[in-house]
């Protein structure tokens, strides 16, 4: 070859390296190109990803809970819960409601306020209108057993509320007034779809054979744990002979005890197919409410100091609206409510010896708000009283209840006058307060003779909330599930002078007289005995003109706390004393009066003032006060006699 042979050959294969290389960058160009596309597009993939996983957690918030319209209820049950006002279901009802919509026995414990009364009623409601879609006859469907009456009035009320859409297809009746069964044997032969009452009265009524319970469909025990302490648990047993092989069942129960085990195992009856289409549902919430929906203080006081320490609460208003008062006797809350009445401090008393329309009456007009103070006795822990001031031929009622799955409405305050002597006596009682998601607070006053079920209770309650409540070394109960409630009684001799005097006058032949005369007027407005009085009138009038000096004298200067009483570190923020000028103050201070004079034709004239030199320009009341101002002894400016 020649040398521009080989000079062209090696010009062709550099040309031909160039252009390899150059298509070789055009290719990693766009290698980088689609590289960076995707790493682009994937960080937009990820920031929509991490969008839409807030959005999801957010929305996961919100619809966490089952609300609902999406439980697959009867639209006429829906338009009751809307007028109930159930924005969304509590964790009871969210659980138990859909389990219960599928026939199964369920088995729910749930603190008080939690909603317990909804969660069995809805699902058992909505079950009995689809179940009469197709009905050939119409039969009882539903036994609902409550310990006490006002808790079965109470349930009778919210099943009429939730049914009133469907008020001509589903009624309910409620068996726990205090009526004789042939009254309510006609109510219960036009068998009703929910029948609602006592063990005790329920099978009263099956023994005499004004029910049938053959075509039950659902049968609830609600505060089973309260069963033993009314004395229902053989009523119980009694009841379920009657009932049917199949059923479904719900039980509730606020806190856990051997009795209700004892009344699972009746009502299971070891039955494999109701053991295998069985639901317990133990939710994870403490009894009580936490510490930032109730504050629970405790202060230790005899029985006066407690007195005195309620007397000065009230009076220099530390303690505002709607206040339970719980004590253990009858005869202590009579005592209480004459004590605090004779400061101005109304009340009205909650027992078991009132009869159950009186007892439910007030507790609707409690929540009404007419009355702001209950003084209510808590019958499961009544002190012992001696026959000596024990009213003769009153009863004690076995079915009431006032601490006991009562839905007392907007409860602020409750005040433990007397100690509680169990757990789940403490639990119910303060559990009337921060009912949902409201706040509340808890007053225990314990006493000497308290203190060591006081003790058993603090240490039970830190096990049971199990929330890091419990005791750390070195430091006691107190400072656990307990606040002290510091409060210098020192500054209260004012109050305590006062009290004393009226703490004293309560004796128990007051107490007594004071509670005849209730009986007395119960026995007036008593319907049944309208009729008797009316062909009576001389009986009438024996009750009428009884002696009024009951109990002791309403003394109307001390409803007022005068301003000397209050305690120095109170005085700046007590609203308590109104100082009002009396009316000669008010007129010696103001501008002259003006007087109207008929010489001048209605026109106004400032009264002259007399000169004390010239008596013919004084008035008649200025010559009045010159003579009694003349002389020392009259007018009280006497300020010793001159010894010179």
């Amino acid at each position: 070859l020649s040398i521009e042979g080989t000079e062209n050959v090696k010009k062709s294969c550099k040309s031909n390296k160039v252009e390899k290389n150059n298509k070789f960058k055009s290719i990693k160009k766009e290698k980088t190109k689609k590289k960076t596309n995707k790493i682009k597009i994937q960080g937009k993939d990820n920031a929509n990803k991490s969008k839409s996983s807030k959005e999801e957690s957010t929305t996961k918030e919100t619809t966490n809970v089952l609300a609902f319209h999406k439980m697959g209820l009867d639209d006429r049950i829906l338009e009751g819960i809307a007028a109930m006002r159930w924005n969304v279901p509590t964790l009871v009802q969210e659980r138990a409601i859909p389990f219960m919509l599928q026939g199964k026995t369920v088995i729910a414990q749930a603190r008080t306020g939690s909603g317990k009364t909804g969660a069995f009623l809805v699902p058992c409601l909505h079950r009995i209108l689809v179940a009469k879609e197709n009905a050939q006859e119409q039969c009882i469907r539903v036994l609902v057993l409550a310990p006490s009456k006002e808790l079965c009035r109470q349930i009778s009320e919210m099943g009429v509320k939730l049914s009133a859409s469907c008020s001509r297809e589903l009624r309910v009746l409620d068996l726990s007034p205090q009526l004789p069964l042939s009254h309510q044997k006609p109510f219960l032969a036009e068998l009703p779809d929910v029948v609602v009452g006592p063990p005790g009265r329920v099978l009263a009524h099956l023994l005499e054979g004004n029910m049938s319970l053959k075509n039950i469909q659902s049968v609830v025990v609600d505060e089973a744990d309260l069963m033993m302490a009314y004395q229902h648990i053989d009523a119980l047993e009694q009841i379920w002979s009657y009932l049917p092989d199949y059923y479904q069942c719900f039980v509730t129960s606020a806190t856990l005890s051997k009795d209700l085990n004892r009344i699972n195992r009746l009502l299971l009856r070891s039955n494999d197919l109701i053991l295998h289409n069985t639901v317990v549902l133990k939710l994870k919430d403490p009894p009580l409410p936490t510490q930032g929906q109730l504050t629970q203080y405790v202060i230790k006081l005899e029985e006066f100091e407690k007195g005195v320490l309620l007397y000065a609460l009230y009076r220099l208003r530390m303690m505002t609206g709607k206040t339970i008062i719980f004590v253990n006797s009858v005869n202590k809350g009579y005592k209480l409510r004459m004590f605090l009445g004779q400061f101005g401090i109304a009340s009205c008393i909650l027992n078991c010896e009132l009869p159950s329309a009186s007892r439910c009456d007030i507790i609707e007009q409690f929540n009404a708000g007419r009355y702001d103070t209950i003084i209510a006795t808590d019958e499961t822990s009544l002190e012992k009283q001696s026959k000596k001031y024990k009213l003769n031929n009153v009863e004690s009622d076995a079915e009431s209840g006032p601490s006991r799955g009562l839905d007392y409405q907007f409860v602020c305050n409750i005040v433990n006058f007397d100690f509680p002597t169990s757990v789940t006596s403490y639990i119910h009682r303060v559990g009337r307060t921060a009912r949902g998601n409201n706040k509340g607070s808890a007053l225990s006053m314990v006493s000497v003779k308290e203190h060591d079920t006081y003790m058993q209770v603090s240490d039970s309650l830190t096990k049971l909330m199990n929330v890091g409540q419990n005791k750390v070394k070195g430091k006691t109960n107190d400072e656990g599930m307990f606040k002290k409630y510091v409060f210098d009684l020192s500054q209260l001799d004012g109050f305590s002078y006062r009290a004393r005097d009226v703490w004293q006058m309560c004796t128990n032949v007051a107490v007594m007289e004071t509670r005849k005369r209730e009986i007395s007027q119960q026995l007036l407005n008593s319907k049944k005995l309208a009729t008797f009085f009316h062909e009576n009138p001389s009986d009438r009038a024996l009750l009428k003109h009884d002696k009024k000096a009951h109990g002791i004298k309403t003394q109307n200067h001390l409803k007022h706390v005068p301003e000397y009483m209050i305690p120095d570190k109170l005085r700046a923020g007590a609203v308590v004393v109104k100082k009002h000028q009396p009316k000669r103050l008010q007129a010696a201070t103001s501008r002259p009066r003006t007087f109207k004079d008929k010489k001048t034709k209605g026109k106004k004239y400032d009264v002259p003032k007399g000169n004390l030199n010239d008596p013919e320009t004084l008035t008649k009341t200025q010559r009045r006060h010159a003579v009694v101002k003349a002389d020392p002894l009259k007018s009280f400016t006497f300020t010793g006699f001159n010894t010179k």
